[in-house]
């Protein structure tokens, strides 16, 4: 069955490659973009490009998705900290490592394998043959809480809530520095980086609004512990905004200070708690999910390292 996917240039996105655009919106690795453009896949504006076509604000990009078959998705026998399950929904404790979903850089192994072999192939196919049941993500090495879709009903819903910030996601972060406030909020727009697009960072032009709320649990002389409550969802929102008010994220390979020589693999941060409302039964829902042992033994070192006080 053919499967497309349709995507609308914005500003942020003027002056990408296409075979870039592509990869960043449809969670795709650049080279199998671009094996899609080669292989004469994606039109833009109903023209057949070439790769390095940059794309331009309002350009309508199509993409043949199921020419995407030499990524394979299949159940694979992966074990999940299943946090709960019932015919619609699933939540799942994600371990840090674990991509969400397979792309060409990552065809197995991720989340998205484990599910369709737990679920026995029943998932939600609203994001097409290579996202299954995913409503929302968390980047590969950051741990915790993500609720998935059995059905297309739930799906639906799920989405709607995320959308409206009516599903509320918490996060536990272990940042650099001292906060002085007691809380705080980080309301800057997020955007594409304007020269490594490997990275995203506040960008006022360009950005979407990202709404970041802290408040610090436990401060350890030269680390801070915190709680983090999203009012937006944008890519690496936390990390971007933590490194923005200068105290990013201990270990975060992208945003951090690399100097950091932690015994984790990833920056410290965990999706910690999940309320939402179940999208078929009406019920009020909440979940939570410990720091993991590797967290748990960063806070342990810094805690030897500098003076504690609890707030």
């Amino acid at each position: 069955m053919e499967e497309t996917a349709v995507l609308t240039a914005a500003e942020a996105d003027a002056g990408l490659r296409v075979d870039v655009y592509m990869s960043k919106q449809l969670d795709m690795s650049r080279s199998f973009a671009g094996s899609l453009v080669k292989g004469r896949n994606v039109q833009v504006n109903g023209v057949v490009v070439k790769a390095n076509y940059r794309m331009n604000v309002g350009d309508t990009t199509k993409v043949l998705l199921s020419a995407a078959e030499e990524v394979s998705v299949g159940p694979e026998d992966i074990p999940l900290d299943i946090v709960y399950e019932d015919a619609d929904i699933i939540v799942i404790n994600k371990r840090r490592g674990m991509v969400v979903h397979p792309a060409a850089g990552n065809p197995s192994g991720t989340l998205v394998n484990a599910l369709l072999y737990h679920c026995r192939g029943e998932l939600s196919g609203i994001n097409g043959l290579i996202r299954p049941g995913i409503v929302h993500r968390l980047d590969k090495d950051t741990s915790g809480l993500m609720v998935a879709a059995k059905t297309d009903a739930a799906h639906r819903g799920l989405a709607e809530q995320i959308k409206s910030h009516s599903a509320c996601r918490v996060y536990t972060a272990l940042v650099h520095g001292n906060i002085v406030e007691s809380k705080g909020c980080v309301d800057a727009p997020v955007g594409r980086h304007p020269k490594d697009r490997i990275k995203m960072a506040v960008n006022l032009k360009n950005g979407k609004e990202a709404v970041t709320h802290f408040t610090v649990l436990e401060r350890y002389g030269e680390y801070t512990l915190i709680e983090c409550r999203l009012e937006t969802g944008r890519t690496h929102q936390i990390r971007v905004h933590m490194a923005y008010i200068s105290h990013p994220v201990v270990n975060d390979p992208l945003y951090g200070y690399k100097r950091d020589a932690f015994p984790i693999s990833g920056q410290t941060l965990h999706s910690r708690a999940l309320d939402l409302v179940h999208p078929l039964t009406g019920q009020s829902m909440h979940f939570e999910a410990p720091l993991p042992d590797d967290f748990a033994a960063v806070v342990a070192a810094v805690k030897k390292r500098g003076s504690h006080a609890e707030i």
